[in-house]
């Protein structure tokens, strides 16, 4: 059975690569007072049992800082002002949303618990958004699942103070996610584009809306921020920062800041460990313009969760999870699912294949190093000019135990597999705003150069012991299976014009030209060679190079404000997305997962090379907002036509069935955002909004399995078409309350659309008092919170592939039971 399950390509898979289809939004303004995949993804390689076959390969898925006053009265540089087309409108009274975008101020961030993450926290105050994972502070970056309006976290636009990040799911080969790139208490907020994205965002994979987040500047006054926070299964979570203050009559200021969150996991074995420091120096240059240096690191060392098919879910429990530390038990789980059978203990109705999800453990450190120099000077009257120019480098080890492999020297029936992912990325942007009477014209251009390197490493396990889950990963010590590497260009030029046709309305257009070029693939393969001593199976080697461009890529917004609290606006743009790659196991991009034993890799990616095109989207909103001092309504409806879908399907005759990516059909969604909030006194807002999406497929006579099936009609896997929210906040003197809570309707597991996640209720509570001066300390707090209030059982995060039907893939996630979080900060 083993050997059948290595070389044969998915019984009932259909890896489509979900680039799923998004558009703006209008929501409401945000008071102060009220603080209100399935894309193309990585072989998980945590999880032991993607790699044992294709049957489980995975498819493609400002404000400033509320700075004290100066210490002395020197005179201050002019801050340098952003143009936007889709700024927000900033007044005393309140923050306001402005045509296509929502915001997140910092005020909304300190109404939940410290460090909680900000995708978190986007996805429970504003309609469209989905956010799921399998802890209550989204530190799993494999379960953790974003959608915006059908669009998964790596389909989105992504910068950090104009740095590119790229994608942000998990094993970013393009980017880094944000809970890693910032300290949550050192954002100043976060702007979401939920329209066709944002023209000057830096982003080869924009197929919808763009997230821009602003990192908080130094305060002008010297002193420090620390903060304390214990919670439920011995979590703590500690965070310093000292500021400089003004240092000099140049304006020289600088902030260091460090957190560390630690906490065990809710079931099974093992923690979750991170450190993280960030520092930021802004150094203005006489009148006109300032630097900004600044230096990011994170260290994610974690034990994961095992992820479930729903069978195993709902037969044995929320708590299923690795069988660590039961070494005896791995080894008898591993030698029923590579010999047929169900283990003795295990209840009716457990298959053999569930049987070979489980595994003895896996284990995940991801280290980042992120740095970069901003210069933005008014180099004329009219004319602003800004240049980034950054680095990143990441590298880490994803581990699993896998059941499929054999280590010779012990003859034990599993073995360590690890990847250890070495990225780096350099490059810069530079761009130019020139104000006209009427008009505001903006241009700029972006390159990067990504180097991606990935060797996959074979480390034996012992007969009374497995090897050390945290440590003792070097080349000297294991067997490389394959090593993959890629080298990745890409360029992108915009230009847009403002025009301020009358008071209150504006016309923007503009458009980008991108292009992609990736190098790469297998550089080092010795799978025959170790299939006699560690019963390697297929991997599907194949190199080459792929080219994504587009010349024109239109965008246009229409947006005008009238009779004092109204606001309509439309939105519509073309945005393309560039090829993914990932190393050979993985599916969901040309290069990864292709092929079969029986029909080489490298044939089938030269023959598909001839007809792949890049992914294509066409977004449509319309959408009106009303913005009072005591109510605020909005209504938008969007549309998308998704042109050119890339999926990675079974194929060929039935004698000779293989993995290709191809291009699949199209994809069409549309939907509606109401959202209405009242405010009847001071302090108090009550918010609710309700989301309907309908996204379908349209392919009639889609090629899988050595025929063809029908989804069309069949609504997007892993997204909700349902979804309700409810905030209520209230600020009283120095107290503060917020509760939230969500309804999430069922989501399709697969594409005919016969299994379904399960719907559910997750609220969330949370309490602060602020004691203000109390001794030395400038401002004392005090919070609360708790997440899954009601403690609710529930699939959350989603990774990996969908099938075609039946409950066939463990690629679920339950989310994390209540749990209760208490916090102290002060600030000097």
């Amino acid at each position: 059975m083993a050997s059948s399950c290595r070389q044969s390509t998915s019984r009932n898979r259909l890896n489509l690569v979900l680039a799923g289809t998004a558009l703006s939004w209008c929501v409401a303004a945000v008071m102060p007072v009220s603080g209100a995949s399935a894309a193309t993804t990585d072989t998980k390689h945590r999880r032991h049992v993607t790699h044992r076959s294709t049957r489980h390969t995975t498819a493609a898925t400002t404000l400033p800082g509320a700075g004290a006053p100066a210490a002395t009265a020197r005179r201050r540089p002019r801050a340098m002002e952003s143009h936007s087309p889709e700024s927000l409108v900033v007044s005393a009274h309140r923050i306001a949303s402005h045509g296509a975008v929502e915001m997140v101020t910092r005020q909304t961030m300190d109404h939940f618990v410290s460090g909680t993450s900000p995708m978190q926290i986007l996805a429970l105050t504003t309609p469209g958004a989905n956010f799921a994972s399998d802890d209550a502070f989204g530190l799993d970056t494999v379960a953790n699942t974003l959608y915006i309006r059908g669009f998964n976290q790596s389909q989105l636009g992504v910068s950090l103070d104009g740095i590119p990040m790229g994608g942000q799911g998990f094993h970013n080969w393009n980017g880094l996610g944000v809970d890693q790139m910032e300290i949550q208490e050192n954002l100043s907020g976060l702007t979401l584009s939920q329209g066709a994205g944002a023209l000057d965002t830096p982003s080869a994979q924009t197929l919808g809306g763009a997230i821009t987040f602003t990192s908080a500047d130094p305060d002008d006054r010297a002193g420090g921020r620390v903060s304390q926070t214990f919670g439920s299964y011995d979590m703590f979570r500690t965070f310093a920062r000292a500021d400089s203050g003004v240092l000099n009559s140049s304006g020289t200021k600088f902030y260091a800041s460090y957190a560390r969150t630690a906490q065990d996991l809710w079931k099974g074995y093992g923690d979750q460990q991170e450190h993280q420091a960030n520092f930021k120096l802004v150094q203005p240059v006489g009148e006109h313009g300032k630097i900004t240096a600044v230096f990011d690191y994170s260290n994610f060392d974690q034990y994961n969760f095992m992820s479930l098919t729903k069978n195993l879910w709902r037969r044995l429990g929320r708590n299923t999870t690795y069988l660590k530390p039961d070494y005896a038990k791995a080894k008898e789980y591993a030698y029923y699912a590579q010999n047929g059978g169900i283990p003795p203990g295990l209840p009716n109705g457990i298959t053999n294949d569930e049987v070979g999800d489980f595994a003895y453990d896996g284990t995940q450190e991801q280290r980042n190093y992120l740095s970069a120099v901003t210069g933005e000077f008014q180099i004329a009257p009219n004319v602003t000019s800004k240049t980034v120019a950054y680095g990143h480098v990441s590298n880490g080890v994803y581990q699993g135990t896998n059941p499929f492999l054999t280590s010779p020297s012990s003859g034990v029936l599993m073995a360590d597999e690890a990847g250890h992912p070495d990225v780096r990325r350099l490059g810069f942007t530079q761009s130019f705003d020139v104000k006209l009477r009427n008009n505001d014209i903006q241009t700029g251009i972006w390159y990067e150069n990504d180097r991606f390197n990935y060797p996959m490493r074979i480390y034996e396990d012992g007969q009374d012991a497995a090897h050390n889950s945290k440590s003792n990963y070097y080349a000297n010590q294991s067997t490389t299976w394959y090593s993959d590497a890629f080298n990745t260009n890409t360029f992108q030029f915009y230009l847009q014009d403002v025009w301020h046709i009358t008071k209150g309305m504006t016309l923007t257009g503009g458009f980008r030209s991108l292009t992609q070029t990736t190098h790469g693939g297998t550089s080092f393969d010795q799978t025959a060679a170790l299939a006699s001593s560690f019963g390697t199976y297929y991997s599907h080697p194949s190199s080459g190079s792929l080219t994504a461009a587009s010349a024109f890529l239109p965008h246009f917004n229409w947006d005008y404000h009238f009779l004092n609290h109204h606001e309509v606006y439309w939105d519509i743009a073309e945005n393309m997305r560039a090829y993914d790659f990932g190393q050979q196991s993985s599916a969901g991009n040309p290069w990864g997962g292709l092929g079969s034993a029986a029909n080489p890799a490298q044939s089938v990616f030269n023959a598909s090379k001839q007809t792949l095109r890049p992914e294509r989207t066409w977004n449509y909103v319309v959408g009106y907002r009303y913005n009072s001092e005591f109510f605020t309504g909005s209504a938008d409806f969007y549309h998308t036509d998704y042109i050119n879908r890339l999926a990675a399907i079974t194929s060929g005759p039935t004698n000779n069935v293989y993995a290709a990516f191809v291009n699949v059909g199209h994809e069409t969604m549309n939907g509606a955002d109401v959202l209405g909030a009242i405010r009847p006194v001071h302090g108090l807002e009550i918010t609710n909004s309700f989301s309907w999406n309908n996204a379908t497929y349209e392919d009639t006579a889609l090629p899988y399995n050595g025929t063809t099936i029908n989804i069309k009609g069949k609504h997007q896997v892993y997204y909700p078409k349902f979804m309700y929210k409810a905030n209520l906040s209230y600020t009283w003197h120095q107290a503060a309350f917020n509760f939230n809570t969500t309804y999430t309707s069922r989501r399709a597991m697969t594409y005919i659309n016969d299994q379904y996640i399960p719907a559910y209720w997750s609220s969330n509570l949370n309490l602060s008092y602020d004691f203000g001066k109390i001794g030395f300390a400038r401002n004392m707090k005090a919070s609360f919170g708790i997440s899954n209030l009601f403690n609710r059982n529930y699939i959350g995060g989603v990774y990996g592939a969908a099938s075609v039907s039946g409950d066939d893939n463990a690629n679920l996630f339950v989310a994390a039971p209540r749990e209760f979080f208490g916090t102290v900060a002060a600030q000097f």
